[in-house]
């Protein structure tokens, strides 16, 4: 049977790999503390789902415009005006289906064979492979935690050649935890003013920010940064929407054409009823957004606290997103439980094998001395897990 070289040449997701196995060990009856997934705890929230019920219920489950619903785009550029201080028209924005979609079709309608794309480390997992697969390269920044792995303007300025298309952008981060700066970005930005080099600022987990975090959108910047920038957001992370498969992009007009073009090809529309939901979600009667976000930032805390606690564990407090990013590499080269740890992944597979406790390996992200652990879960879940984890590493 014969599998093209394109697909045989792209891995399995980790953090999906990681979720599935800790998945078909829980249906076997084992007790497993799942630290993989990312995707919040916390159930839809009920007016959402009766839109979409409403809308079934009316007969909405037809083609709609290729790009999404009007009413769904208007919505998104009042939101960002409203929230993020960009002017977009309607034909400035195109719904797919999630922002992981948004970010294959942006990469697929800008890049050509053999353009850079610049992205630093720590990056998810599925940045190389969209970049992979639309025939362009992807030039690694290694951050330094010192610097809260976030590239600096240096890093940025001799990571430029002539063949540089894109720069990769994603605060809050996942898997860091971390958030870039206002000030940060603006010295990011000042870099890229004179080149033709698109951003694709990924925005997904803007909501989820902690303690004095301030986020800002990349496009927000600057006159100069408004035009280059590519932004990526959606549903899934700060209204619980993850398996309704809803995200959007704003940008340049030829760009979002350009996606309009491919979608037609790949996908159609965005789910029509799906769309109903998303379109409801910014009124947020109950405050439901605030609650997530207050509940999360409960648990970066202790997460990151105990795991600092944990002798050979090093863990920046998390400012944003929902996961906490240690380095655990002072236990490389140990052997535990017979088994010699040598590097993350090593690390993962013992610890889920012998403790039953499931996160993800830092070698997929660009950090192959961290570890990647999700306090999308209940405080009594992330405690059980740690005190797993702890006891583990002191056998």
């Amino acid at each position: 049977m014969k599998v093209s070289k394109r697909a045989q040449s792209v891995p399995p997701s980790a953090t999906m790999a990681v979720d599935t196995k800790a998945k078909e060990l829980k249906a076997k009856g084992v007790d497993v503390v799942g630290f993989g997934a990312g995707e919040p705890d916390f159930d839809t929230p009920q007016y959402i789902k009766d839109a979409a019920i409403a809308a079934i219920k009316a007969g909405k489950t037809k083609y709609t415009a290729t790009p999404g619903i009007p009413e769904l785009r208007k919505a998104i550029a009042e939101k960002l005006k409203r929230e993020n201080g960009l002017t977009y028209t309607p034909e400035q924005i195109i719904v797919n289906i999630g922002a992981k979609h948004s970010v294959y079709e942006a990469m697929q309608a800008v890049l050509d064979e053999g353009d850079e794309v610049i992205v630093p480390t720590p990056y998810w997992v599925t940045y190389p492979e969209t970049i992979k697969l639309a025939g362009a390269v992807m030039k690694v920044v290694q951050t330094d935690p010192k610097n809260d792995y976030k590239i600096t303007p240096k890093q940025l300025k001799n990571a430029i050649t002539p063949k540089t298309a894109m720069l990769l952008m994603n605060s809050p981060n996942n898997p860091g935890g971390f958030t870039y700066t206002p000030e940060e970005l603006k010295a990011l930005a000042k870099v890229l003013e004179g080149t033709n080099i698109m951003v694709l600022s990924d925005e997904i987990y803007e909501h989820l920010v902690y303690g004095d975090t301030k986020f800002v959108s990349f496009a927000a910047l600057s006159d100069d940064a408004y035009k280059r920038t590519i932004t990526i957001n959606g549903f899934s992370k700060a209204y619980a929407m993850t398996g309704w498969r809803l995200g959007y992009v704003a940008g340049p007009i030829e760009v979002v054409k350009a996606m309009s073009r491919l979608q037609g090809h790949m996908t159609q529309n965005p789910v029509s009823f799906v769309q109903a939901g998303g379109l409801v979600a910014f009124t947020d009667p109950n405050n439901e957004v605030e609650k997530m976000r207050l509940e999360f930032e409960k648990r970066a805390k202790y997460m990151s606290d105990r795991l600092n606690a944990i002798e050979g564990i090093k863990c920046p407090q998390p400012t944003g997103a929902f996961y906490c990013f240690p380095d655990v590499s002072a236990h490389f080269g140990r052997t535990i439980g017979g088994v010699k740890i040598n590097n993350s992944m090593d690390f993962a597979a013992a610890l889920l094998e012998q403790a039953n406790v499931a996160l993800v390996p830092g070698g997929p992200f660009g950090c192959d001395n961290n570890v990647r652990l999700s306090f999308a879960t209940s405080t009594d879940m992330i405690k059980k897990g740690i005190d797993r984890l702890e006891k583990w590493l002191m056998s």
